[in-house]
């Protein structure tokens, strides 16, 4: 009768240095594609606040172009019968200033909420990080 011996079955801690390495890998790939998904989303989230404040912009850059036709209008058509023609017009493109101002000040409060991926680069180090010191 024969004796035949039979092979344990393998467990994690047997595994190869190529496995291992190959499983190292291949879990690095799988994060990076995460980080840049997140990174993708976090962009378009702030590229969607970068775009209201460029309309809160485009609004004063309307604005200056109605202070100057106003202003133009103002000293043909405004007030010419209540007072001078030159205050007439002051006055008039003093309020539509006062609207570019305004404006402005909104656009550039907005764009101040813009921000980097925060998450996305904190992420990051702790990759790199790890990638220094995987075994800590």
């Amino acid at each position: 009768m024969a004796h035949v011996t039979q092979r344990p079955e393998r467990t994690d801690d047997d595994r190869s240095i190529g496995e291992l390495l190959s499983a190292v890998t291949s879990d690095a790939q799988k994060l990076f594609r995460q980080e840049i998904e997140l990174a993708k989303a976090e962009i378009r989230e702030e590229a969607t606040k970068a775009g209201k404040a460029a309309g809160m912009f485009g609004g004063a850059g309307f604005a200056g172009y109605m202070t100057a036709l106003f202003a133009s209008l103002a000293i043909v058509f405004a007030l010419a019968n209540v007072m001078d023609w030159g205050w007439a017009a002051l006055i008039v493109t003093a309020l539509w200033a006062a609207a570019a101002v305004v404006l402005y000040v909104m656009g550039r409060s907005r764009m101040r909420e813009v921000s980097k991926p925060e998450r996305t680069v904190e992420t990051l180090k702790e990759d790199a990080k790890w990638a220094r010191h995987p075994t800590s």
